[in-house]
């Protein structure tokens, strides 16, 4: 079975940004893939066929941005895709339009969350979540960001509106993108846990793997709707030993 887990990070995940911690992106540089492309797929093969209702969710109102983010990773990962593309990895993968978000989580590394405006927030009206990291898509789907950030401990007020001023304020072809870093003891990608279910405390000296995100915030310039990405890293602590 190939590796599920990164040996490298492309940026430094411990060095220190204030809360929301934004950075502009480089359009071109939106999607990644890197050493675990090939396990990380087959992961994300599994999921969707087996366990399809709890990683991907799509309200009838986010079909458009759906197919506009589709387009937009084929242009990307794969161009000059047709009914079909051939993974790096050899596996082929029917361009399914009647499903964009099953097809798309078959071919990146990224988690995709669709979000829309509707009222005051934007809401989350479609994603392929199929590495969590201690939360479900059950439970956040066709929420808005305050509802989908419940219980985080350090997403206050003043965070919440700073974070909807972004989803507000970022431009179609004008991208931003943050990390963060926790220590877990276990490495599955695939991690739901409900909002009653808090996580355990973890000791960052004695704890095996860092998972880190790389979340990135892009807006659609057809349907006007937000994509919040996330590439999941996981690394053993050997491997970030090594690195220092």
């Amino acid at each position: 079975m190939a590796e599920i887990l990164q040996t490298t990070l492309p940026y430094d995940p411990f060095t220190p940004r204030p809360l929301p911690g934004i950075a502009p992106l480089d359009p071109g540089d939106w999607l990644h893939r890197d050493e675990a492309f090939a396990g990380q797929l087959a992961r994300r093969d599994v999921l969707l066929a087996d366990r399809r209702a709890e990683v991907l969710a799509l309200d009838p109102e986010a079909a458009d941005p759906a197919q506009e983010v589709l387009d937009l990773a084929l242009e990307q990962a794969y161009p000059g895709a047709g009914a079909g593309v051939v993974r790096p990895d050899g596996v082929r993968v029917a361009v399914d339009r009647a499903d964009p978000l099953g097809t798309l989580g078959r071919l990146v590394q990224e988690d995709i969350c669709i979000l829309q405006k509707r009222g005051d927030e934007h809401v989350l009206t479609g994603a392929v979540l199929c590495f969590p990291a201690s939360w479900t898509l059950e439970e956040k789907f066709l929420r808005p960001l305050t509802g989908i950030h419940e219980p985080v401990d350090s997403y206050d007020a003043g965070i919440a509106r700073r974070v909807q001023r972004l989803f507000d304020g970022v431009r179609s072809g004008r991208p931003l993108w943050r990390f963060n870093a926790l220590w877990y003891d276990d490495p599955e990608l695939h991690q739901p846990r409900s909002a009653a279910q808090r996580r355990d405390r973890v000791d960052p000296e004695r704890a095996g793997y860092l998972r880190s995100e790389r979340q990135c915030i892009l807006r659609l310039p057809r349907s006007n709707a937000v994509v919040f990405s996330i590439h999941t890293y996981v690394l053993a602590r050997a491997s970030l030993a090594e690195r220092q």
